[in-house]
Order: structure tokens, then sequence, then C-alpha cells
């Protein structure tokens, strides 16, 4: 789970750097969120398909229904995700889309038969709270717009969902497959959108910026999916957000992002949230074994 966080964080860095609107790497173009969520696909779907051909299993899966979700909903969470990055402080981005779990229960209760305790209520309270206090945090030293804040909590509930979609898929397909429906669905939309409003074509660096993406990405999930299959998942889960530290270095020694006090205590109480509801979920799997 370490090298699945550093791993998504260097692709985070990898998107922040290409689509910067900063002007910080004035040698380096501006590229738009379709093209960069275009590439990550291709490089992601032709590993996929050289697994499972490999592997010899059912290429289009079994459970159609959900997979193609799972895909749709997927594609819509990283799309919006990529905006935030590039109009976000690195950090903040990253904290508001650990929103993701506390809609992944949500969603669950609908979709999954869920049990939710009504502390955890309280829980989801406090993470929510945090993305509101961080609405403050645009008038500091690092100035945005809320806006922003509301896409990266849509790309949360995206992220929700998929997440939802995938358990109803664990038992009937593979992961690898389970993976591949993202990149199988979005590799034909971003080539479409891509084709109606230009195609930048990569010059020099941005070459291995754009490969290291797509490569980073499938090491990051690869290595989720182990760490998920070898552990309980509440034991899992918590290393996870140490992502959000790498995120707040990056963003301070790489993009000059500096944060008040409000992004601070806005981003603390997002993770303090999620935390304690991955605590009691793990208590609360613990003790029904008994």
């Amino acid at each position: 789970m370490l090298l699945s966080t550093l791993s998504f964080s260097l692709v985070n860095l990898c998107v922040k750097i290409l689509g910067d609107k900063g002007n910080q790497f004035d040698t380096i173009q501006n590229y738009p969120v379709h093209e960069l969520v275009l590439f990550r696909s291709v490089i992601s779907l032709s590993i996929c398909i050289f697994i499972i051909r490999r592997l010899k299993l059912p290429f289009f899966g079994n459970n159609k229904k959900w997979l193609l979700a799972r895909g749709f909903f997927g594609v819509i969470s990283l799309e919006l995700f990529f905006y935030t990055l590039q109009h976000l402080p690195m950090a903040i981005a990253t904290a508001v889309q650990y929103l993701s779990p506390v809609f992944t229960v949500i969603f669950a209760i609908f979709m999954n038969k869920e049990i939710v305790k009504p502390i955890q209520w309280i829980f989801f309270a406090l993470s929510l709270s945090g993305v509101f206090v961080i609405g403050f945090s645009g008038t500091e030293h690092v100035p945005f717009d809320p806006f922003w804040l509301l896409v990266g909590v849509c790309s949360a509930i995206g992220s929700g969902l998929a997440y939802n979609s995938i358990i109803k898929c664990k038992d009937t397909d593979q992961p690898i497959t389970v993976v591949m429906y993202f990149p199988l669905i979005s590799t034909p939309l971003m080539i479409i959108i891509s084709l109606f409003n230009g195609f930048i074509t990569p010059q020099g660096v941005e070459w291995l910026l754009l490969l290291l993406m797509g490569i980073l990405t499938q090491i990051a999930q690869v290595s989720m999916t182990k760490a998920f299959n070898s552990d309980n998942a509440g034991r899992i889960t918590p290393v996870k957000y140490i992502g959000a530290i790498y995120a707040a270095l990056i963003g301070f020694f790489i993009f000059d992002e500096t944060l008040g006090l409000y992004a601070s205590l806005g981003i603390s109480l997002v993770l303090l949230g999620v935390l304690l509801n991955t605590f009691l979920s793990n208590i609360l799997h613990e003790s029904s074994k008994v």
C-alpha cells in the first residue's frame, strides 16, 4: 500500500506539471484534462489487454452491467479529479478526493445492503465539515475558486459509486478485468473529445511524463489490489492516507503551495473523519468474526 500511495502521488505530480495553470514550467505545454486522461487510459488499456490475453480470461468479463458502471463512474471521477489538481493546491485536491470512502459507505447502504452505525454519520459529518472549512482558505496564502471544491466533492461521489460497482464484481470477475473497464470506456470517449477540441502533440520530456503517468498508475492499482488481497482492509486502508503527506510535501517544495490555517484544519478534519470511520469499520469486522 505504501508503494501504491507513492505511485499515485507521483501520477498526480505528473498531471499537475502537464496541466500547470501557474506557468511554473514554461517549457512544458499545458495539456487539457481529456488528453491527460486519454494518455493514461491508452497505456493502462494496453497493459490490461496483454495480461488478460496471457491469463486467457474472458475479455469482456462476466458481470457486464456492473463492469460498465465501474468504468463509467470511474471516468467521471478521474476527469473531475484531474480538474481539481489543475485548479487547487495539491494537498487540498487530494484531501477532498479522500472523501470517497464516505460516499462509498453511504451508497453501499442502497447498493450492497451495508449497515451503518449511528456514530459513523458523525464521522461522515466531520469529514464533510472539513471541506466547508477548506473553503475559507481561498482568502489565505493560495487563493482559489471554491467552485473547484464542489468539483472535488463530485469526483469523490463518482469514486464512491465506482467502488460499489467493483464490490458487485468481486465474486464474478478477476481484478484485472475490473481495472480494464475504466480505460476500455475512457479511451474512445477521450479520443472523440480530443478530435473535437484539438490535440496537443507531446514534445521531448513530455513523452516521458505521459508514459510515467500511465505506468505508475498501473503499478499503483496492482499494488493496491495485492495489498487488499493480503490483509484486512481495515488495517490496510489507513496507510493510503499517507498520500496526504506526500501531496503537501510535493505542493510545498515543487509548486510553492503554502497551506494556511483554514486549509490545514480542513484537511485534518477530512482525514480524521475518514480514519475514525475506517478504524470503527475494522473493529466491527473483527467482532463479527467472534
